[in-house]
């Protein structure tokens, strides 16, 4: 979408400009104070960069893939259980409500959210370790879902802000952005809840397994929790000047998080299908080794399949 000349694109950035002094914190980042692209292009006369970056990633294939990775269960027979992308568009949703509540710059978090995973693997976390675990032994090299994400973001150009973003979303490496900030708490507070119900819904929890006192501080079900965690976070926020939890609801969401890992990710319950998962992965890449594939070569391909298409595919090697 080119730069449009006419009088609706001749005012579209100042009045966009005037909006953001008005309504925005001066905390937030502006649309046009971006610090750019990696490769200079025309800029659009009618939408921001932000909103430009956030229709690149919708209409990215990496993007559409989504819907094919799972969260937890691989190819679950069912139609509610959470996909990627299910937790994308939730991890966004909730993200622009911090954001908008404290009058931070909305376009900028949708953009990160939509981004943030669209470099993962197939198969959830026991893909990410399988394709991690292939490259440290065969290239001495290691995966991290955030940095091929990034890479997707520099393929399509995005912002730095943008990028910033999607790299920051986990790790060791904290997001430049308040912006960034919010989707890094938003996207934990959505997939721990939402695996919570598709546990339940599976069968390897009952309600009664969760741990009281987290439970306690946060709600008993996901709903109350995710408004638990959402207020505590805009409110703490709010005082701080920064993008914070309060000390209680925090922990109470790490040590959730932790159960999850032990009885759900990583339990014995769902160990069958980390098995396969990694079985499956680890088939595609040797193969790929064998037939000359470089480091690259091999990550670019095994992260953008589906959960679906990798188990195709491993059939007919």
């Amino acid at each position: 979408m080119a730069h449009l000349a006419g009088t609706v694109a001749d005012a579209f950035e100042q009045r966009t400009r005037a909006l953001e002094e008005q309504f925005l914190s001066p905390l937030a980042v502006r649309s046009y104070e971006t610090r750019g692209r990696l490769r200079d292009e025309e800029e659009c006369g009618v939408r921001t960069p932000f909103q430009r970056d956030r229709d690149r990633i919708v209409h990215s294939k990496p993007f559409r893939r989504l819907k094919g990775k799972t969260q937890v269960f691989i190819d679950p027979v069912g139609d509610h259980y959470r996909t990627r992308m299910t937790h994308t568009l939730e991890t966004t949703g909730i993200a622009r409500v911090v954001a908008r509540a404290l009058c931070l710059n909305e376009d900028l978090v949708e953009a990160i959210g939509l981004g943030h995973d669209t470099g993962h693997t197939p198969f959830g976390h026991a893909g990410e370790e399988a394709l991690d675990a292939a490259l440290a032994e065969r290239f001495g090299g290691r995966f991290r879902h955030n940095e091929q994400s990034l890479r997707v973001a520099e393929r399509l150009n995005l912002t730095h802000e943008v990028r910033d973003g999607i790299l920051t979303h986990t790790g060791e490496r904290e997001p430049e952005t308040l912006e960034g900030k919010i989707v890094r708490i938003v996207d934990r507070v959505a997939y721990i809840n939402h695996d919570i119900d598709d546990a339940i819904r599976h069968g390897i929890l009952h309600g009664a397994d969760l741990p009281r006192e987290e439970i306690a501080v946060l709600g008993e079900t996901g709903a109350r929790r995710i408004d638990t965690l959402v207020h505590d976070l805009i409110e703490s926020s709010q005082r701080a000047g920064d993008i914070v939890q309060s000390d209680e609801v925090g922990e109470a969401m790490v040590s959730l998080r932790a159960f999850m890992f032990e009885q759900v990710y990583l339990g014995p319950q769902t160990r069958p299908e980390h098995e396969r998962a990694r079985a499956t992965v680890r088939r595609i890449f040797d193969v790929l080794v064998d037939r000359g594939d470089d480091a690259d070569q091999i990550v670019e391909f095994v992260a953008g399949m589906t959960d679906r298409y990798a188990l195709r595919y491993a059939a007919t090697l």
